[in-house]
């Protein structure tokens, strides 16, 4: 009687009762508490206790969809090692939460006693999803690209990712309570510092293959859980301009506004705020990604003029932020004078990884250029970009169809590069390969549109909402940089993205409901 009574209440807390007759009910109870028993009694104690774990989970989530996204953001990161292969097909736990969280919400839906509807009363549909229409007219254009795929599969895995983007952002929009916008910001800098950390240990420690190694052995490229150094830097640059923007709101906030909070206090906050911001950018640099380091370059930049009213004061952090970068770069670290005088400063290492990237990417011809160790990486990079320039020139208009570049790249591989990476090293020249003008005009009508929704959010909002959506607009200006050089469409960084563009029209949503407010 009193598991029934608990059950029926657990039930009732989660999802109306089933139209279930109640004479039922006994029957199914006890051959649910028998099924339990004899799992207890016979499965391996850790399956038992990851089963029971995983029951406990789904029924929060059925009855809370919204903590899909605390499981999903530190679970992207780990995304690729996370998961197995199923009939050609990547399947993992950050895409069996993102599952469970968006069924929960239309089961929801679906039992509501009134109409059903995506977003909260009183917020109207165009303002709290400004978005919804750009990710709809990108996938219209792409799954044009379908006429001309040989690999339907391929173009399905790309395809589903943007749906997935779609799905992620309607939810976070729908169900994120006003008072968890800070809690999801927190839980984002908080991955991101984990994974700095992790970098980091790997950098000291030189945690990894012998390949990473740096500056004659002494360090190794960070790569955290994303098994390369590109990709983790780019997964760092996707966070690092939020964790700058916060640590200037709470620079500015809690040495300014909170004049009675104790100093002590107010410089702890302070340093909690920036730790984040200062772990990345030391893991950034670990990682000795040069898109990276561009990337965020210009997105700090960005960020920071969006911050600022003020030019001057703009100009005077950038001059001193360029110079810590410059004395702390150009430390020696602790490296013997022999491998000072081979491999340089880490500074020196630095400007001549850039100035070989710039010498080679002069040439016109690549087959012609012989290959090294230093210069490996970029001519793979370059040959890559022409394959995905002759795609693009003889299917002009739909492409090779979404996601089938390393299908066909076989046709158009130059010289030694045979292998064809998953992608052209360039987003913009690897989509126009794979869906043709067509699907690149989406592509650019779906940032455009973002990028103007985004600047609205920054001009029309203040403080910590001001500072994610100016964080926001630089994490969009690092994708889209970085995509010149790779494409982070890759390990879950597209989720990532989506909760980024989520959290933008939230705090473009709530600006203009407050002019409309104001305005009547």
């Amino acid at each position: 009687m009193v598991f029934n009574f608990v059950f029926g209440k657990f039930l009732a807390l989660t999802l109306p009762a089933p139209p279930v007759h109640s004479r039922l009910y006994r029957p199914l109870l006890t051959a649910g508490v028998i099924t339990l028993g004899l799992a207890i009694a016979w499965l391996p104690v850790k399956t038992t206790g990851c089963l029971l774990g995983g029951a406990v989970i789904l029924m929060l989530l059925l009855r809370y969809p919204i903590l899909s996204l605390y499981l999903l953001i530190p679970l992207i990161p780990f995304s690729s090692l996370l998961a197995v292969t199923l009939a050609g097909f990547r399947v993992g736990l950050m895409e069996a939460i993102l599952v469970l969280g968006l069924t929960a919400w239309l089961l929801q839906l679906s039992m509501s006693q009134h109409y059903p509807s995506l977003f909260p009363p009183g917020r109207p549909l165009g303002s709290a999803a400004p978005l919804r229409w750009p990710f709809l007219i990108f996938l219209g254009c792409v799954s044009l690209s379908w006429l001309n795929t040989l690999s339907i599969g391929a173009s399905l895995v790309e395809t589903v990712k943007w749906f997935e983007m779609l799905a992620l952002y309607l939810l976070v929009i729908a169900l994120l309570p006003a008072q968890h916008f800070k809690w999801v910001v927190a839980t984002i800098l908080l991955t991101g510092m984990a994974q700095a950390v992790l970098g980091l240990y790997q950098f000291i420690f030189k945690i990894g293959p012998e390949g990473f190694l740096l500056f004659g052995g002494r360090f190794l490229r960070a790569y955290g859980a994303f098994a390369q150094p590109n990709p983790y830097a780019g997964y760092l640059g996707l966070g690092l301009p939020l964790a700058l923007a916060v640590a200037i709101w709470g620079f500015s906030h809690f040495g300014q506004r909170n004049q009675s909070t104790g100093v002590a206090t107010r410089v702890l906050v302070v340093a909690m705020l920036g730790a984040p911001f200062l772990l990345m950018l030391a893991a950034l640099f670990a990682s000795q990604s040069r898109a990276a380091w561009l990337g965020f370059a210009i997105a700090a930049l960005v960020t920071l003029i969006a911050l600022s009213k003020k030019p001057a004061a703009t100009l005077a952090i950038l001059v001193l932020l360029g110079a810590v970068i410059f004395l702390s770069s150009a430390i020696d670290l602790g490296m013997s004078e022999s491998g000072a005088d081979e491999q340089g400063t880490p500074y020196s290492a630095v400007i001549q990884r850039f100035a070989d990237a710039l010498a080679i990417a002069s040439i016109s011809d690549i087959s012609t250029l012989e290959v090294t160790d230093a210069n490996f990486a970029t001519i793979e990079r370059l040959a890559h970009w022409q394959a995905a320039r002759e795609m693009w020139r003889d299917h002009p208009w739909l492409g090779v169809g979404f996601g089938n570049y390393a299908v066909i790249y076989p046709v158009y591989a130059v010289g030694r590069w045979l292998n064809p990476l998953g992608h052209a090293h360039n987003y913009l020249l690897n989509i126009g390969a794979e869906t043709g003008l067509v699907g690149i005009s989406g592509y650019l009508i779906f940032w455009i549109s973002t990028f103007g929704v985004t600047w609205l959010a920054v001009c029309r909002s203040s403080g910590f909402e001001r500072a994610v959506a100016a964080g926001g607009l630089g994490i969009l200006v690092h994708l889209h940089l970085h995509n010149l050089f790779d494409n982070l469409y890759v390990q879950g960084m597209y989720l990532h993205v989506a909760i980024i563009l989520a959290l933008i029209s939230i705090v473009y949503a709530n600006a203009k409901t407050r002019k409309r407010l104001v305005n009547d």
